[in-house]
């Protein structure tokens, strides 16, 4: 007897999902609470558990189909073999117009792809079995094959079919270079990100204002303390933890940045629950730091560090993301020098954080030095936060940044 697979509560006030990806095949054996599918809502990527062992039965929807809770959108067979490949239920089959010809470069149908790191195998050409995959259960990410491209370890190119020799068809001449185009559905959580970037502008009064900072203070602490933290908290010592607990002090100083508008009603918040932008698989999320003021160093350490696993396995959850009052973002991970980023409604202002660079700055006593220096970002609204506040709030982060100490006396 069959049993349904149905989708599961997705979070309070969620819906509906996308599905994102079929882990499993009609016929293939599964477990009993074996991830089957992986479904993404607005804001992370869920997976949906088999509800009993036994054969993977047809599959009732598609790749990017919406579902709704409650809906069936597969079965369980009794059994534990794998069914013949005969009994598989054909896919959907796309457009005429859309669909690729068959291609002697495919990979290997027996490797579970997303389709963002099929894309990425079929453009570079690798052979994804030689690959080692980092994702959950060992499943390739798109970083996976960066890495692998990036080290120079790319498969030989593969001989056309019909070439009984194996020795590689001659290159035919461009006669004016590949205008490829493809066609990709935006995710759910893509479409999210882009209605809600779009809200923040046409909703907000958004202005930036920049300072930079001499990071040579916190360099040296770490570089003094980051063995014996390590050791004693089992994590490594991160800028995000000087630059968390700085902003934690400057939201006390100037409790607007902190604040949100509501209607006609400004809410003020005596917490600091800070969200933090993390990259995963499927693009940034931000998770939040509650009660960042009340932790330690180690604390907000752990607590990011377990973030990134998380987002990058496709574990966070709903409520992970829920809430915040003031976002961080670290465009410096990616090399940018500068950036005007833009809010998280309904929060109220975005810190963004850039690469170290050595420059060239006048010293108090007029002498010339290198210093690594950081350029500091705060987007906000100015419905709520004035000029003067959004600057104070600046001051105060690099204040502290430069002299570490005043994080520990709260001055």
């Amino acid at each position: 007897m069959a049993t349904e697979v149905k989708v599961p509560v997705l979070g309070e006030s969620i819906t509906e999902a996308t599905l994102g990806e079929w882990l499993k095949q009609p016929g293939d054996a599964v477990a009993a609470d074996e991830p089957i599918a992986s479904l993404e809502t607005d804001k992370v990527a869920l997976e949906v558990p088999a509800p009993q062992a036994g054969v993977m039965g047809a599959h009732q929807v598609a790749v990017g189909d919406t579902v709704e809770v409650g809906a069936v959108i597969a079965t369980i067979e009794a059994g534990s073999g794998a069914a013949p490949a005969a009994s598989k239920p054909a896919a959907k089959s796309a457009p005429a117009s859309a669909r690729p010809e068959a291609r002697s470069d495919e990979p290997d149908a027996s490797i579970t792809l997303s389709p963002s790191v099929r894309r990425l195998v079929l453009e570079h050409g690798v052979d994804p079995s030689q690959i080692t995959g980092t994702g959950k259960d060992g499943r390739l990410t798109k970083a996976d094959i960066e890495q692998y491209v990036k080290s120079g370890a790319q498969q030989p190119a593969v001989a056309e079919k019909g070439d009984s020799a194996g020795a590689a068809a001659p290159a035919v001449p461009s006669q004016g270079g590949n205008r490829n185009e493809e066609r990709v559905r935006m995710t759910r959580l893509r479409q999210t990100v882009a209605r809600r970037l779009k809200e923040a502008q046409d909703t907000a009064a958004l202005l930036t204002t920049f300072n930079d900072v001499d990071m040579t203070a916190v360099i040296e602490t770490r570089s003094k303390y980051k063995e014996l933290f390590a050791k004693k908290h089992g994590v490594k010592l991160g800028f995000m933890g000087f630059f968390v607990k700085a902003a934690c002090m400057a939201l006390k100083d100037v409790p607007s940045v902190n604040a949100q508008i509501e209607g006609e009603e400004i809410v003020y918040h005596d917490y600091a629950d800070i969200s933090v932008a993390v990259s995963a698989p499927n693009g940034l999320v931000v998770p939040v730091i509650r009660n960042a003021e009340a932790m330690s160093f180690a604390d907000v350490e752990n607590t990011i560090g377990d973030f990134g696993k998380r987002a990058k396995d496709g574990t966070l959850t709903m409520e992970d993301m829920k809430g915040g009052t003031f976002t961080i973002s670290n465009g410096g991970v990616f090399g940018s020098l500068m950036s005007t980023p833009i809010i998280n409604p309904p929060q109220s202002a975005v810190l963004g954080l850039h690469r170290i660079d050595q420059r060239p700055v006048v010293m108090p006593d007029g002498s010339i030095e290198a210093r690594p220096m950081m350029y500091l970002a705060l987007s906000y609204d100015h419905r709520l936060i004035d000029g003067r506040e959004a600057v104070t709030f600046l001051v105060r982060i690099k204040e502290a940044i430069e002299d570490p100490a005043r994080l520990l006396i709260d001055l």
